[in-house]
């Protein structure tokens, strides 16, 4: 039986869906959602595991880290950058499970799910650009 870790897409081809996501976003925001640091790593770090309360690793598919524009002040100090994590193992695990659903639309509704939390976005906002159950 073979590794499907050896023959999964690696960290640069999830990275370079997320960025084919932000390219396919309202062109209102895209240049705000380019801004914002995207990071991808096979899996979340213990430290953030434990500070989200979370037992098993491959539960957390991404992680937003920063401060909401909907919070934000110009006149504080912004002390690190807005970041979208992606966690590889994860993704690929629910792509595995659910098994209906195409990587690349999978890699998109994580991304946007992500960008509502930097964006201040509700639930109907994330529909709008988000149609990943259709």
């Amino acid at each position: 039986m073979r590794d499907p870790d050896l023959t999964a897409p690696d960290l640069d081809a999830i990275h370079a869906m997320a960025l084919r996501a932000l390219d396919r976003l309202p062109d209102a925001f895209r240049p705000a959602a380019r801004a914002v640091i995207l990071r991808v790593e096979d899996l979340p770090t213990p430290d953030v595991l434990r500070d989200l309360d979370i037992g098993d690793p491959l539960d957390l598919t991404g992680l937003y880290d920063g401060i909401p524009m909907t919070e934000k002040s110009f006149s504080d100090p912004a002390p690190w950058p807005d970041t979208i994590w992606l966690f590889r193992k994860p993704i690929l695990a629910e792509w595995r499970y659910r098994g209906d659903i195409d990587l690349n639309d999978l890699v998109t509704h994580v991304i946007v799910h992500e960008l509502a939390h930097h964006f201040g976005w509700s639930d109907d906002d994330i529909a709008t650009i988000d149609r990943w159950w259709e």
